[in-house]
């Protein structure tokens, strides 16, 4: 007979829950990415593809790795999800009855008269959740952890790709101080041409200043350059949590980086299953659904069972004697019936919460998607980009060695060759500069499409 009545019990203590049945809001993005000029057309879905596959060079490999294990944001992220995991263990524990020991003495006077008691035993509580009020705290307590989690996969991505960004960044100052140093030594050569023309009278002094104007911009832009490399060494050794080690694999040049460029984009619902900040908007949003089902569970009574077994004496000779023996039992049931409001209030609060999850949920979909198709457009464009570039430079190259042959052999001014020499080393810094953003817009689409978080 106590079994049946037991499952019954326990029957109803479980489907007794006043959770609002969760739906997914749906995405509010469109069905597809955006199509056009820009964009390179796809019809692969998205893959799961580790960074080590994406980065080849084995130099970013390694400093991919020493961030994993170092840096401190990450090791917060994680530290995170083991202190939710508490969290989620304490509000599970609630489920369950708690019984402790106990041991008193207690001595009263009055009247002249001293009298005294001992006990020994057990005592145990349990709170029946026949509304699913503790439930419903648990399923938010494990949601909370499920976020976490996902914030923690999100942080290890985000690093993935900051790492690669930020080494891609100082190679490409590396190029930049080449091209700028090549340029300082080119100008000062033609400085001093010019100077020894103008100090045995064949040159003007317009000529001279002219030239001196593009060896002191080479200056200026070197030590801007030379800082800013080292200033991008420090961001990237924040970012390792650790020196730079001694013995890296040699650095590739940024003209021979193999990052992987056919990165699939897949459809905008496969981001909701692959991008860590989508999963975890949405682990909040069920944590913030079931914290409904809590609130609401306030309005109903609670039911509480305590009771003790253990022995009891006047004296402490007599407490495990014959006769002994005490036991309670107290069930206890409290119904609320006036609390000012705070009850409605709290279940207001509960289900305002979840509408700004929903709105915040749906705009993280927006933000990935943006930054897809922002990836996607970039993508579809940069090598045509380049390719232009290219053809530019090596014009620009040509122009400069027509006129400084012109120039040489009398047929023209020197302002000719300046305004060359000023237009070839820009051409070759924006070149340098595209480089960079190609790369790095990779780096961001496959970071953007949730790639990147191995186990």
């Amino acid at each position: 007979m106590e079994k049946p009545l037991a499952l019954g019990l326990a029957l109803l203590v479980a489907s007794c829950s006043l959770q609002p049945v969760y739906e997914r809001p749906a995405a509010p993005v469109a069905a597809a990415f955006p199509e056009g000029e820009a964009y390179k057309h796809s019809s692969s879905t998205a893959m799961d593809i580790g960074w080590r596959d994406f980065l080849t060079d084995a130099r970013l490999q390694r400093l991919v790795e020493l961030a994993l294990q170092n840096n401190r944001d990450l090791r917060v992220a994680v530290l995170n999800v083991a202190q939710v995991q508490a969290q989620y263990r304490i509000q599970r524990a609630a489920l369950l009855p708690s019984v402790s020991a106990f041991a008193d003495q207690s001595r009263a006077h009055a009247a002249g008269v001293t009298s005294g008691s001992y006990s020994v035993g057990v005592a145990a509580a349990w709170e029946l959740d026949f509304f699913g009020r503790l439930q419903s705290l648990k399923d938010a307590a494990l949601q909370q952890y499920f976020a976490s989690a996902h914030a923690r996969q999100a942080a290890e991505i985000l690093l993935v790709s900051q790492v690669a960004d930020q080494y891609l960044t100082m190679l490409a100052l590396d190029e930049q101080l080449a091209v700028t140093r090549q340029t300082l030594e080119t100008a000062q050569a033609s400085y001093k041409i010019v100077k020894l023309q103008f100090d045995t009278g064949i040159g003007t002094e317009l000529s001279l200043r002219q030239s001196e104007t593009v060896v002191e911009q080479a200056n200026a832009n070197y030590a801007a350059q030379v800082r800013a490399r080292a200033q991008a060494e420090n961001g990237l050794v924040l970012l390792l949590g650790q020196s730079l080690p001694a013995d890296l694999p040699p650095a590739l040049p940024m003209g021979e980086q193999k990052i992987l460029a056919d990165i699939p984009a897949g459809l905008p619902s496969d981001l909701l299953a692959r991008r860590p900040d989508i999963l975890q908007a949405e682990a909040l949003l069920r944590s913030e659904n079931a914290d409904i089902g809590a609130a609401r569970a306030a309005f109903f009574p609670r039911i509480s069972l305590t009771g003790s077994l253990g022995t009891a004496s006047a004296t402490l000779g007599g407490l495990f004697g014959g006769g002994s023996l005490a036991w309670a039992f107290l069930p206890s049931v409290t119904v609320p019936i006036f609390e000012g409001g705070a009850l409605q209030a709290n279940l207001d609060v509960a289900t305002i919460r979840k509408d700004i999850g929903i709105a915040q949920y749906e705009k993280t979909i927006q933000v990935a998607f943006r930054e897809v198709a922002d990836g996607l457009a970039a993508r579809g464009t940069y090598d045509e980009q380049l390719a232009s570039l290219e053809r530019y430079t090596a014009a620009q190259r040509r122009r400069l060695e027509l006129a400084d042959f012109r120039y040489r052999n009398g047929a023209d001014t020197y302002l000719n060759v300046l305004t060359a020499q000023t237009a070839l080393y820009n051409a070759q810094r924006a070149l340098v500069s595209t480089r960079l953003q190609r790369l790095t817009n990779l780096v961001d689409l496959y970071r953007a499409l949730g790639g990147g978080w191995q186990p």
